[in-house]
């Protein structure tokens, strides 16, 4: 007899085909342990029978909280302050430089950086931090802040709280860690109010077929997120990023994927590093 938490395989389609219609994330079949791992507490918790009670549930529920709290469980993943630190190395001596001097023959001390599937808030505020650091006293200047979208609440509220252990900041250079963030009585780091101020979070389907963007931004990084989709949604998903970048505008994704088709519309950099041509 089928443990009533266990989940079988229409159970496991509909949820499946639930969360690739809504958010583009393709569960496969390998990921059929990490569906039930990441679910079947909210189902005792909530006292459902069946996944097939909780699948009904979520569709019925017109309010989309329990949508919501479904994306939560299966996108939720852990990151860490200067991860792949070659991509922010580049973005600090080779993107950076070029980006600030046409801006200001331009005069429009203008950067406009996007941080797409941002989770838990240590990359869009890292590059926030390099490009303080960069401008030095001239930062203020400028409209310089990071936009940062994901589209689980839950990473969004731990982004705004700005709270991280020793593990998570252990990588930033101590001088800049000092500097912009405050060490807590349990031994947690805080980010500060002036670091803070310069991201903006947002919660962001990066389904959406239009994105509300005014103007094409300068560098927009999306790492280790398309991971979690098939090669049709990734192709549309590289599209829309084109049409929201400026020409010579850089595009930085995870080591473990690929622009595949797209890249014709982008000249390759380094590992994990394009240009819109």
């Amino acid at each position: 007899m089928q443990n009533s938490l266990d989940i079988n395989d229409q159970e496991f389609r509909l949820i499946r085909t639930l969360v690739y219609d809504r958010f583009g994330i393709n569960l496969t079949d390998q990921k059929r342990s990490l569906v039930v791992g990441r679910l079947r507490k909210l189902l005792r918790d909530e006292g459902f029978g069946s996944f097939k009670d909780y699948y009904q549930a979520v569709v019925n529920d017109r309010g989309g909280a329990a949508l919501d709290k479904l994306v939560n469980r299966i996108s939720t993943n852990y990151t860490y302050f200067n991860r792949e630190q070659a991509h922010f190395d580049f973005f600090t001596r080779t993107a950076l430089p070029p980006l600030i001097e046409g801006a200001r023959r331009c005069n429009e001390r203008d950067l406009r950086i996007w941080s797409a599937g941002c989770s838990s808030g240590e990359e869009p505020y890292m590059l926030a931090m390099l490009t303080m650091e960069h401008l030095g006293p001239e930062y203020n200047a400028w409209s310089a802040g990071v936009l940062a979208t994901d589209i689980s609440d839950q990473a969004l509220s731990r982004a705004r709280q700005g709270i991280y252990d020793d593990d998570q900041v252990s990588r930033i250079p101590a001088a800049i860690k000092h500097k912009y963030f405050s060490r807590l009585a349990n031994g947690d780091w805080r980010v500060g109010e002036q670091l803070k101020s310069q991201v903006t979070f947002r919660r962001f389907n990066l389904m959406n077929r239009q994105f509300p963007f005014r103007r094409p931004f300068q560098v927009i990084f999306c790492r280790n997120v398309m991971i979690y989709f098939d090669a049709e949604t990734r192709c549309s998903l590289v599209r829309r990023y084109y049409q929201h970048l400026e020409p010579g505008g850089y595009l930085f994704i995870g080591h473990s994927e690929t622009l595949g088709r797209q890249q014709e519309d982008f000249e390759y950099v380094m590992p994990a590093v394009y240009r819109r041509r």
